[in-house]
């Protein structure tokens, strides 16, 4: 969405951003500021049964602001944000965190409405729909354009597949 159509309060959230890119605690600032104007997002809202409805609301050379929508049946897989940092703002509902653990249970955080949770480029997690009707806000920087999508062997082998940002994020494998 350009920036032009933003609304008011987001606007001038967005336009006191420095011309740089964002570390990870500003840009937890930055979903938790934006989940406080819905007027930014909530004609964006939308649940199908069949994938995740996700729509972009900002983007700029230094930063990238998406919504997502979610239910149970939605799980991103295993992934990383390449080069980017990245902040998530649960904004209803609830969503689950899942971080690979090599040689034991993977490490499962449940994140719940009006919580927010930041992350560098070395974060690997998958995101899934704990509960129906979740919306989450999420912000990177710099801007995503590949992603690491990784699939999980029986045996624990990992493997890593380059995608766009533009792909759906689905797993590759059953959840390890």
């Amino acid at each position: 969405m350009p920036a032009d159509v933003i609304t008011p309060g987001a606007a001038a959230c967005l336009e006191d951003l420095p011309a740089r890119p964002l570390d990870k605690r500003e840009l937890r600032d930055l979903v938790n500021a934006l989940a406080a104007d819905p007027g930014l997002w909530r004609q964006h809202v939308a649940f199908s049964a069949d994938e995740r409805h996700y729509a972009s609301l900002y983007r700029d050379e230094y930063v990238d602001v998406w919504l997502l929508c979610w239910t149970p049946e939605n799980d991103t897989g295993w992934h990383d944000h390449d080069v980017s940092s990245g902040a998530v703002r649960v904004v209803s509902g609830e969503l689950e965190e899942c971080n690979p653990r090599i040689g034991g249970d993977h490490v499962q955080t449940r994140v719940g409405e009006g919580t927010s949770f930041a992350f560098g480029p070395e974060h690997i997690h998958r995101l899934v729909g704990a509960a129906d009707a979740s919306v989450s806000i999420h912000a990177y920087s710099p801007p995503l354009w590949r992603l690491g999508q990784y699939s999980i062997a029986d045996d624990g082998v990992m493997r890593r597949v380059s995608v766009s940002y533009a792909d759906e994020l689905r797993p590759l494998d059953s959840p390890a």
